[in-house]
């Protein structure tokens, strides 16, 4: 597996550690119990970190030299890939001929390197895009930056590169068709996982406990923000959507709190005190509460302490907070946007609001904060539905989609065959 600008082994919610992160460490461990050994490549970003680290049993991460270890941003990353394809090709040369049997690359950036690596070894490359240069342009956040020309460019070569192209959903499939072209006989749908041993409601009275521990009040409508803090992800939109409802409610303001959890990311990170300079602006610091990344375990804990989460995001492939809150019990209100209406069943573990009006998000989230009757009931269908997602179902479709790979006798590139081994 080749994951350039982000590794396996950062903590998601921060920079450019988010879902796919998730996606790739709990992929490889169930690729791994399949007896599929993986080797994750991915930049080194420090001269502290060690050539090689066990993730899990069958699952190594190497970190590659490609750049100053410090410092580079993912906009700068493309000019490093020439680098960090030679560490790559570098390690093979040291085995045997043939001991790697495929390529799966995750992101644009991953997927070039991952191309020159699958021709020069004859294997199948498989790739997963994440996210799409054309998708995030077309639903851009008001003042978000679009994505660079070259990057669209970089997915349209991966695209007529790859083997095959793992989408998480049927939308995100005709995306890839109808925007880079792609062939039907290349293109497969896995919906991700969740890890159901970590994130679960917990027992009678979990919630309470949660919130105990995490310092919030019992009786409180909790309205949770989890994620990166960038325009893309919106929570400025729940910030808005909360000023419009308690200009409307006022009385609610004492029984209301909205933690976001999570770092800024991405074009976040030009301006990281924005959400808490707008949460004073609009009158609300006394309601928003500021939490720094927390690992799988304290955010499962997030999860069945809240009453809601809210997704307002602008682009979303899946969405697999989505999916880690309802496994705990927990429902979702969400942008009908992306990979969220399969995540999200609507009107049943949660709602989904088209648009990004904040006086439409303040009529949505009105009913979490008043009927606790639909906190429950929704919260009990979101349990059942995201039970349904475990991540092995995930690596054994996965599994699936490299068998079909590697029976194939001809590669794309050009229509040129090649070796498979």
């Amino acid at each position: 597996m080749l994951s350039v600008h982000t590794s396996p082994l950062h903590q998601p919610g921060t920079g450019d550690a988010g879902g796919m992160n998730v996606y790739i460490v709990e992929l490889a461990r169930r690729l791994a119990a399949l007896n599929i050994e993986v080797e994750v490549f991915t930049r080194a970003t420090s001269s502290d970190l060690p050539p090689t680290v066990d993730l899990a049993p069958g699952v190594l991460v190497r970190h590659v030299t490609a750049g100053p270890y410090e410092g580079l941003v993912k906009e700068d990353l493309p000019a490093q890939l020439c680098a960090f394809t030679h560490g790559v090709l570098r390690t093979e040369a040291g085995h045997r001929p043939g001991h790697y049997d495929l390529v799966h690359s995750h992101y644009w950036l991953s997927g070039q390197v991952g191309w020159l690596a699958a021709e020069r070894w004859g294997v199948p490359l498989v790739h997963t895009m994440h996210t799409m240069a054309k998708v995030k342009n077309a639903a851009l956040a008001e003042g978000d930056t679009p994505e660079p020309a070259a990057r669209v460019i970089g997915e349209t070569q991966v695209v007529e590169a790859a083997d095959r192209l793992i989408a998480n959903t049927a939308d995100e499939a005709g995306e890839l068709s109808t925007h880079y072209g792609a062939r039907t006989d290349q293109l497969a749908v896995v919906h991700p996982g969740v890890n159901l041993d970590v994130f679960r409601p917990g027992e009678p009275g979990a919630q309470r406990a949660a919130r105990a521990r995490l310092g919030l009040p019992q009786d409180a409508a909790v309205l949770l923000f989890a994620g990166r803090i960038q325009p893309l992800k919106a929570p400025d939109v729940l910030l808005k959507a909360v000023s419009a409802l308690l200009e409307r409610r006022p009385e609610l303001r004492d029984n209301l709190v909205v933690p976001v959890v999570g770092g800024p990311s991405g074009t976040g990170l030009a301006k990281p005190q924005a959400l808490q300079k707008l949460a004073a602006q609009l009158g609300i610091g006394d309601v928003v509460r500021f939490h720094p990344p927390v690992g799988q375990p304290e955010l499962a804990e997030w999860y069945r302490a809240a009453t809601v989460l809210v997704m307002p995001s602008y682009s979303e492939s899946f969405g697999l907070v989505a999916l880690e809150a309802q496994a705990c019990g927990t429902p979702v209100l969400a942008a009908a946007v992306g990979g969220l209406p399969v995540a999200v069943r609507d009107g049943e573990t949660g709602t989904l609001v088209r648009g990004h009006d904040p006086a439409d998000w303040a009529r949505a989230l009105e009913p979490y904060v008043t009927r606790t009757e639909l906190v429950a009931r929704q919260g009990a269908a979101a349990a059942r539905h995201a039970a349904g997602f475990g991540w092995g179902a995930a690596a054994a479709t996965t599994a699936e989609v490299y068998a079909g790979a590697l029976a194939r006798p001809a590669g794309r590139l050009g229509g040129a065959r090649r070796r498979l081994v």
